[in-house]
This record gives structure tokens, C-alpha cells and sequence, in this order.
């Protein structure tokens, strides 16, 4: 028989310190027996939020780390779809009751579920008394007065506020995925580069030069220049990517996962009149980034 578990409710988008809250409320209950555990849904899949475009702040592969960090032993994370035509009791009785074996649930006061999210809160814990599990409303965690929530995390990040999202995160902001070919100019300007796109659907900060940490499969972590956006002095394509130039590393990453924490904007990105002029924009990228980080 599968243990009984306590069960933190979310789309965790970004798990940032508000989702942090409930998933720790979750996890608390291991004291009492319980498997700490999360429902939420491929973030991936999820079109709209509250009728509202979404565009996603982390991929499920790096959602699915950080559940794990923060302790979560558990995730269930069906498709969107799987789910979207199921009312509230069905949504309740299959994933919550039969598959989860649910003693405890944990959410925000907003949270909704089933088809058109047309159940809320009360209906959870109604749902709960016929099915044996608890409700407990996690308060919304504040910074400055207001609530932290995903969509205060996206506007940051459009306007380049890294540092100001990183303190909402509770950690920096992050990319993740595996190194893919670009043209190859990095290394004809002697700044030869790695390269991780963005996902249909994902967030793109505001464009441009960020100083970045990144961490290799290897265990090694380099200091880096990155730049976010389409590279309007050498492209033409309007397909955002992150551009990332390791200080002192040489070797070939072609092909490997890494993991990019972005820390601090330099400056927007810009088209540069001659190749020369966007080398020595680079260079000094680079100088300022050594400096931040005491290399010499």
C-alpha cells in the first residue's frame, strides 16, 4: 500500500520564495509519516494562466530540480490536457485521493482547479471531508508590501532586473539546457562562445549583456558574458538566444547539458556599426565581468 502523503498544490512557476512557503508547509509533515509531495502540471503545456498568455520562467526539467531541492519527495505533473476537462470532484477523487493517497493538502488562498478552474479553496475542502484530506491556506509571502508572485518575477526580468528577481527567487535566475551549435562567429572574434536557446513559450529577459555564472557537467563552474537576444550586428534571424562566453575556459561543449545563472545587467543589446566595434564592446563585457569576479 502506498504511504500516505501531504501534498503541496501549484503551478510552481519559477518555485520562487511564495511557492517556497507552501512546498515547505508540505514538507514539514514528514515528521508525521507523510511523503512530502507536489501536484502540478508540465509547465510546458499550460497555454493561458487566468486568461493571460503564460510565459513560462523555468523549463520543467529545472521546476522538477528545485521541487526536489526544497525537499519535495514526490511529483505528480501531468499534461495540461490530461487534466483540463476533468470537474473539480473527478480532478480530486483521481490524482489527490486514488494516485497521492492525500492526508493533508497545502495551497495559495487562489488556488483553482478542474475544467475553466471553476473550483476553488472551499470546494477543495469539501471535497476533502468526503475524501479524507485536510486544506491548509498558506498566506502569501510579502517583500516591500507587495506579494511575491510569478508575474512580478517576469516584468523584473523584461526589464532586465535581475538582482531585484533574484531576491524574489531566493535564488539568481537561471537557464538550463544543452550546449547547441551557433555560426561559429564568437570564434572568429576570439570570443568563442556556447550557445542555449529559449523554448517556445519561455520568458526571455530584456536583451542584452548579463554577467553570468556557469556550471558545467563536469562539476566546474566559470565565470561568463552572456548575452540574451537575437545578435542584431551578425544576424539576421529574430530568434532569441543565450549567447555565453566562459572567462578562460578552452575546449569544446558542443552537445553537453549546463546550467547559467544570471547575475548582474551590463548593458542593453545593441547593433554595432562594424564587427570591430561589437570586439571591443565584448572585451570590455569581459573586463568588467573579471573585475565582479577578482580574476585578473
Amino acid at each position: 500500500m502506498q504511504q500516505a502523503s501531504a501534498v503541496a498544490l501549484g503551478l510552481f512557476d519559477g518555485v520562487h520564495i511564495g511557492h517556497r512557503a507552501v512546498l515547505a508547509a508540505a514538507v514539514a509533515c514528514k515528521a508525521e509519516g507523510l511523503v512530502p509531495s507536489a501536484f502540478t502540471m508540465q509547465t510546458t503545456s499550460v497555454q493561458l494562466k487566468r486568461g493571460e498568455p503564460l510565459q513560462f520562467l523555468y523549463s520543467d526539467t529545472i521546476k522538477q530540480r528545485l521541487l526536489v531541492e526544497s525537499g519535495i519527495q514526490q511529483v505528480v505533473c501531468p499534461m495540461f490536457a490530461d487534466i483540463a476537462s476533468m470537474d473539480g470532484e473527478t480532478f480530486c477523487r483521481t490524482y489527490l485521493q486514488e494516485k497521492m493517497h492525500a492526508k493533508k493538502l497545502f495551497c495559495g488562498k487562489d488556488f483553482r482547479f478542474g475544467k475553466y478552474a471553476a473550483w476553488g479553496v472551499a470546494d477543495l475542502q469539501q471535497f476533502g471531508r468526503q475524501m479524507g484530506f485536510t486544506v491548509e491556506v498558506v498566506e502569501a509571502v510579502q517583500q516591500s508590501g507587495d506579494v511575491i508572485s510569478s508575474s512580478r518575477i517576469r516584468k523584473m526580468l523584461a526589464d532586465g532586473k535581475v538582482e531585484q528577481a533574484a531576491d524574489l527567487l531566493g535564488a539568481p535566475y537561471q537557464l538550463e539546457g544543452v550546449i547547441q551549435h551557433g555560426a561559429a562567429l564568437g570564434r572568429t572574434l576570439q570570443f568563442p562562445t556556447i550557445n542555449l536557446p529559449f523554448a517556445a513559450g519561455q520568458l526571455v529577459p530584456l536583451h542584452g549583456v548579463y554577467r553570468t555564472k556557469v556550471f558545467l557537467k563536469d562539476g566546474s563552474h566559470w565565470d561568463g558574458v552572456t548575452n540574451i537576444g537575437v545578435k542584431p550586428t551578425v544576424s539576421e534571424e529574430q530568434i532569441p538566444i543565450a549567447e555565453t562566453h566562459l572567462l578562460g575556459y578552452h575546449g569544446d561543449l558542443y552537445g553537453q547539458p549546463c546550467r547559467i545563472e544570471v547575475l548582474e545587467f551590463l548593458r542593453r543589446e545593441q547593433k554595432f556599426a562594424s564587427l570591430e566595434q561589437l570586439k571591443a564592446a565584448i572585451a570590455n563585457d569581459m573586463e568588467i565581468v573579471r573585475q565582479a569576479a577578482g580574476c585578473h
